[in-house]
């Protein structure tokens, strides 16, 4: 029997406030550990909250670009759970009044776009972290992260496979950069996905065992998490096992999820509603002014590189990725007047040395005034494709202009017929079996004798312009 995976997740993103959810300690990140709290994160008795009225406005300005509904009415609930990195036992949330509702996210789908339905947007503290020392029989607690400003977005389970759940991951990070509201930094926390995953017999419209999977810190454990769950509850039931609903954590050294605890329900938590938070109405002028100020998103951007610039869609998409990519590329557009090469060069040659230095553009250390200079030298026949790339990497490396290097090194390209005319005659002198050869019909010699030319000027030589002279010296 064929079998369907369901895939549901929860991404959790703090929010970028130099303050927390609700007092006024610190969000700075690294900081020395319990150093960055006070008596309301910590929830010593008669501490109240107050809530960050910038994060409120930065978790609507997430929701609307998420297509959702906001709520009427704002309310904030008690969860309630014991652990030791919870120091009022209680984490403040919202339960069944988020602040928002009903939003999607379209994410790419063989020929088409597939809509994932977004269920909820609601807002909560975060709890502190708890540090296990190897060999220690203890555990060592930094409540630091306490009550730092968390957006949680739930999706309904529309993701059919992980590689969905990879591509939504990817669109959604794409939106929140846009928005600026978060680093999306997973390394540091700022963005934690969790995933509910379940599988039923292909074409059931019932859903089966829910099992939720934790610990994932990025986009490529998340869809390898869940290709090895997949796979571990199909083997499961065919073997006659019945499955369990738990949470399972990933282990990403041994490529497999451990169970960790029986999965909770919103019973377990005995929410109620917070009673030191008054539920309160947004002023709608204030949602409409937010909504006015939503800058141009993923899509929108990725559409108009492709009517202005006459971009391939692919080419748009990839561009518009990441905020920082397509903000260089349009200053380098800005500063070069094709565009289809400025997208060339940044897909390939600078992306590729991205990949290489895992870094972001901002950080690769190559201006857009830079790569502007570098395609205007190709083009003024100062320097070649070749030398070019060879310039990308010692500029990138240096940090220093490609125009400098050139004039400083001595590699402008020659161009003049006259002094390549003079290393052609050489050349043919040297390769007279080669020159056979090409009058005999074959025409390897010619790539042969090009590449003599080419050497004997260590590259300078202008390849349009040997090429041209080598004919007309062979055809003679």
């Amino acid at each position: 029997m064929r079998y369907e995976t369901v895939v549901g997740l929860e991404v959790h993103l703090q929010l970028a406030t130099k303050t927390k959810a609700f007092c006024g300690c610190s969000t700075k990140f690294g900081q020395e550990p319990n150093g960055q709290t006070c008596p309301v994160c910590l929830g010593f008795p008669g501490s109240l909250p107050v809530l960050n009225e910038e994060a409120f406005l930065y978790a609507i300005k997430v929701a609307l670009a998420l297509n959702c509904k906001i709520q009427d009415l704002i309310k904030f609930d008690r969860k309630n759970y014991y652990y030791p990195d919870l120091p009022k036992n209680y984490q403040i949330s919202q339960y069944d009044m988020p602040l928002a509702y009903d939003g999607f996210v379209d994410i790419p789908s063989k020929d088409t776009k597939k809509r994932i339905r977004i269920k909820r947007v609601h807002m909560e503290e975060d709890a502190g972290k708890l540090i296990h020392s190897e060999g220690q029989g203890y555990s060592l607690v930094d409540f630091n992260r306490c009550g730092m400003p968390l957006l949680e977005i739930v999706t309904e389970p529309d993701l059919g496979s992980p590689q969905e759940a990879y591509e939504y991951l990817t669109r959604l990070k794409s939106v929140l950069e846009y928005l600026k509201v978060s680093d999306c930094d997973m390394e540091k926390g700022s963005l934690r996905c969790d995933a509910n995953i379940s599988i039923r017999p292909q074409g059931q419209a019932e859903l089966g065992t829910k099992v939720e999977v934790k610990n994932m810190n990025s986009f490529k454990n998340v869809r390898l998490a869940l290709e090895y769950e997949a796979e571990r509850q199909v083997s499961m039931v065919e073997d006659g096992n019945r499955l369990m609903q738990e949470t399972r954590l990933w282990d990403a050294e041994k490529s497999i999820t451990n169970s960790m605890r029986s999965k909770e329900e919103a019973k377990d938590y005995r929410y109620f509603p917070e009673p030191d938070l008054v539920p309160f109405v947004v002023d709608k002028t204030v949602i409409d002014k937010i909504r006015a100020g939503l800058p141009e998103l993923p899509e929108a951007r990725s559409r108009r590189f492709i009517k202005e610039y006459g971009l391939s869609e692919y080419d748009a998409n990839v561009l518009t990725s990441q905020i920082d990519l397509a903000e260089y590329f349009e200053e380098c557009g800005r500063l070069y007047p094709n565009k289809k090469t400025v997208a060339n060069w940044v897909m390939g040659d600078i992306m590729a040395r991205m990949s290489v230095k895992n870094t972001e553009i901002r950080d690769l250390g190559l201006s857009p005034e830079n790569l502007a200079e570098l395609l205007k030298m190709i083009d003024d026949g100062t320097i070649s494709g070749k030398m070019a790339k060879e310039l990308l990497s010692e500029s990138i490396e240096t940090k220093r202009s490609p125009r400098d290097i050139v004039k400083e090194k001595g590699l402008s390209q020659i161009s003049d017929a006259a002094q390549i005319e003079s290393v052609v005659a050489l050349v043919l002198g040297k390769n007279e079996k080669s020159v056979a050869d090409y009058r005999a019909g074959k025409k390897n010699a010619f790539t042969f004798l090009v590449g003599q030319v080419m050497k004997e000027t260590k590259g300078k030589a202008n390849p349009a312009v040997v090429n041209e002279l080598l004919k007309k010296v062979l055809g003679e």
